[in-house]
């Protein structure tokens, strides 16, 4: 891959002298986490610069637990996904309050099927001098540092390897690619006041099961959930705990329907913190692929991902893991919902199959994995 307009040694010295980078990641949270080896290969070459992360809302709740990370603005791009007409006036706001910002660069994170552009365009009406973005059609004088996107043509990276691969270009890099994701004390005690009240004590071995996911062509039918966790429960005596969004409530009800041996549900009921801090606890995750598998390997919990063949390039990364699918012809199909009708990639695999790769990986894991460290980086939105 060629380097960025000019020469390798002018692109370090220019991207050498930033000292207020605005990080763009306007998806979902679990993008934001893929991104942050990048962010932290950000924060090791760039001493003393400020970091703000430019985000959805979605995103914009990872904001606390992100310690490489200054600040955010929350910003809900008519160019991205989303349920409900934006108002330009709040295009206008934000190209004001960047301007105002007064940033020295701006790097766009996308995945491979979305446009850098038009966050290209925002950040250089805003005056930001350094734009750096992957795009597969020519820029011109959108970005001052294009990366030709090889993706799909070339193959498909891992969003993780996608993202480090961009600040590479610049001369940004970090040796550690893990997940980041901090768990905070007071999150952390919530949730055993939580727990306890539920009786379940500390030492308590659990299993966390989450059965929703955004998307519906990447939810695992919710009784085969309950019906794999009800053989994971009997054989290794782990307490199953549900999770999940006030609106997955039913999915949860579903699962624990068909199940004859004790669980819990904290559907609508935890922070994300204390969501996090309920994953730190776990001996292993069962979820569809969506952002608690992420959050998961973040924080060094074994993952058994339910994974949808929509999208290639999002698998639990550096963590132990199990990825279950049944193969079907119209893998890639980077659907919302399943446009065959049948949800085959999920739905053909059996509760079995899921039970065994369970207990697998939890024999394989021995103990409980070592839990992350607390921290609580200061929070100072925009």
């Amino acid at each position: 891959m060629p380097p960025p307009r000019g020469s390798e040694e002018s692109v370090r010295e220019r991207w050498g002298r930033v000292r207020r980078l605005l990080a763009v990641r306007l998806d979902n949270l679990g993008d934001v986490l893929m991104t942050t080896p990048a962010l932290a290969a950000v924060r090791r070459s760039l001493p003393g610069v400020h970091l703000s992360l430019l985000c959805s809302r979605s995103g914009a709740a990872a904001r606390p637990h992100l310690a490489d990370v200054d600040d955010a603005i929350v910003y809900d791009a008519p160019w991205s996904k989303g349920s409900a007409p934006r108002d330009p006036a709040a295009d206008r706001r934000l190209l004001q309050q960047l301007e105002q910002r007064g940033f020295d660069a701006a790097v766009i994170f996308t995945v491979y099927t979305q446009s850098a552009l038009p966050a290209a365009l925002m950040c250089r009406l805003a005056g930001i001098p350094l734009r750096l973005a992957h795009s597969r059609e020519n820029p011109y004088e959108l970005l001052s540092d294009w990366v030709p996107d090889p993706e799909p043509a070339q193959g498909i990276r891992h969003e993780v390897e996608r993202q480090l691969a961009l600040v590479a270009a610049v001369g940004l890099h970090c040796d550690d690619d893990r997940l980041r994701f901090a768990c905070r004390e007071a999150d952390a005690q919530a949730l055993s006041a939580r727990l306890a009240a539920a009786g379940i004590g500390p030492q308590e071995p659990l299993l966390v099961v989450h059965p929703g996911a955004t998307a519906a062509s990447r939810r695992y039918p919710a009784a085969h959930f309950g019906l794999a966790a009800e053989r994971v429960a009997r054989d290794s005596g782990l307490r199953v705990v549900f999770t999940g969004g006030a609106d997955e409530a039913g999915l949860v009800a579903e699962a624990r329907s068909v199940m004859q041996q004790p669980s819990l549900s904290l559907a609508g009921l935890l922070s994300l913190g204390e969501f996090a801090a309920l994953l730190r606890r776990a001996r292993v995750l069962l979820s569809n692929n969506s952002g608690p598998v992420h959050i998961a390997a973040a924080l060094g919990t074994p993952v058994v991902d339910l994974y949808a063949l929509t999208n290639p390039q999002h698998t639990p990364w550096r963590v132990p893991a199990r990825v279950l699918n049944h193969d079907v012809p119209c893998r890639n199909c980077l659907k919302s919902v399943c446009p065959q009708g049948h949800n085959d990639c999920l739905r053909k695999v059996e509760p079995q199959q899921v039970a065994d790769a369970t207990l697998e990986l939890l024999a394989e894991s021995g103990a409980a994995p070592a839990l992350a460290p607390l921290s609580s980086p200061p929070i100072a939105y925009a």
